[in-house]
């Protein structure tokens, strides 16, 4: 059944089986992400790079940012990315790159780097397997009661422009977004039910959030004094001489930035194959930028995958480059335009190709990028608020996803479990990020499920 309808997901596609050319990319794309994490030129957390400006200029310890990494990111690898990777039989970036992360800047030496991260990447692409088959052999399944998150994923996700929309210009917009939605969802399903229902409506609504943004920022360069850009100039006034013009002092964020972007432009052959390594990955269909993507690649709906990973560019991609200007290290994704693009290409050759092209385009122009983006209010605050509502939407639909699985595999007593560690880990301070809290209690109830049934004490519920 296709993901235009409301029934639970259905059986994954993927058996998380590699053929070798998809296990050695792997372990080659995992290999070289540690290496350019050790050089500190790239990292995949958005967290850890702020930290990377003072590792780079030596006012702080490989151990100590690699222990910074490793905090940031635990909860993310363990609760998200391998609850998300067995569930969908499809890899996603917080298994690959978050690892390699840590590994590349724990490494002392850079010969080390790499070799630790290939071991992760092979660890990925046999462990999982081994996990996956090992888990489907238990009485309580609960690797196939994962899949219930599919559907809540897939359309809560849609709604994000709605929220953005609402947050940056009011409510009666976001009704009127919201609206339109609902429509096309509802349209979309009567009338092309091969296609998932949600990306008409994201189109729209991402759509409605830059028609709003333009329209703001026209208006604002009418009313503000002087905008009118065919008005008569007045009259300069009296050029002083340079020999008396006292000197303007130095702007430091901009020295600080060109200095940055200057330092990656040093190592834009490094960049370019990390942009090929990337894409041909996302062209093999094994690997999905998110997690609404990794649902839609496990069920070939690989157009709508690209659709959803470019609007997370737009959520991103100010975010990816400001700090990567102020640290001096980029993201290992660049601004994950490598995603969408290889999703929809139709050779590896081609994935090569395009990838080292774009990381190349990518960096060449961070600078310019920054200067843009430093004109544009409007736009960063749009893009501030799709990323927040990307995650506000996928923390709903996540911890949703997460109670279905917990009744499929476990009824009350599964929702009780699972909605009782994540209420713990509230209460707790958020031990485990909220974003992973509900798919790592899912697994540990799973768990805890399977050694009730060994003692008697449960019956496992079929699963649909």
């Amino acid at each position: 059944m296709g993901p235009g309808s409301a029934a639970p997901a259905a059986a994954q596609v993927h058996a998380l089986g590699f053929s070798l050319v998809q296990q050695l990319t792997v372990i080659g794309v995992c290999a070289l992400t540690a290496y350019v994490a050790h050089l500190a030129l790239a990292v995949f957390n958005d967290g850890v790079r702020p930290f990377m400006l003072d590792f780079v200029h030596g006012r702080t310890t490989r151990g100590a940012t690699a222990a910074v990494s490793f905090g940031l990111s635990a909860g993310f690898i363990f609760g998200l990315g391998a609850p998300m990777a067995l569930s969908s039989g499809v890899l996603n970036p917080w298994l690959m790159f978050l690892p390699t992360d840590i590994l590349g800047i724990l490494a002392p030496r850079k010969w080390l780097a790499p070799l630790l991260g290939g071991a992760w990447g092979a660890l990925i692409v046999f462990g999982l397997r081994g996990a996956d088959a090992a888990v489907h052999g238990l009485p309580v399944d609960f690797l196939t009661a994962m899949q219930q998150m599919a559907t809540p994923i897939l359309f809560l996700f849609t709604l994000f422009p709605v929220l953005a929309i609402t947050k940056q210009f009011g409510r009666a917009r976001g009704a009127v977004a919201g609206a339109v939605e609902l429509g096309l969802v509802v349209l979309t399903m009567k009338l092309w039910p091969q296609v998932f229902a949600g990306a008409p409506a994201m189109a729209a609504g991402v759509l409605l959030l830059i028609g709003f943004a333009v329209a703001r920022d026209v208006r604002q360069r009418r009313t503000e004094p002087g905008s009118d850009a065919w008005a008569p100039k007045a009259p300069e006034a009296p050029q002083t001489p340079e020999s008396v013009r006292a000197p303007e002092a130095p702007d430091p964020m901009a020295s600080l930035f060109s200095a940055s972007a200057a330092r990656l432009r040093r190592h834009l052959p490094l960049f370019m194959a990390l942009g090929a390594g990337v894409c041909v990955l996302a062209q093999m269909h094994i690997f999905g930028g998110g997690e609404a993507t990794s649902f839609l690649i496990a069920r070939g709906k690989y157009p709508e995958a690209a659709q959803v990973d470019l609007y997370r560019v737009l959520g991103f991609l100010p975010l990816i480059a400001t700090t990567a200007l102020a640290s001096g290290a980029y993201g290992i994704a660049g601004f994950t335009l490598v995603y969408p693009i290889g999703y929809l290409l139709p050779s590896p050759w081609l994935a090569v190709l395009c990838g080292a092209l774009v990381f190349a385009a990518e960096v060449l122009a961070l600078s310019g990028i920054g200067r843009l983006l430093g004109r544009l209010p409007s736009l960063r605050d749009s893009s501030e608020r799709l990323r927040g509502a990307i995650g506000d939407t996928l923390h709903l639909a996540i911890l949703f996803g997460s109670l279905m699985a917990a009744q499929a595999m476990g009824g009350g007593l599964g929702i009780l479990i699972v909605g009782g560690l994540y209420l713990v880990n509230e209460a707790m301070g958020r031990i485990v990020v909220r974003m992973a809290a509900g798919p790592a209690a899912v697994i540990v109830a799973g768990i805890a499920l399977n050694v009730l049934y060994g003692l008697g004490l449960f019956t496992p519920a079929a699963v649909s």
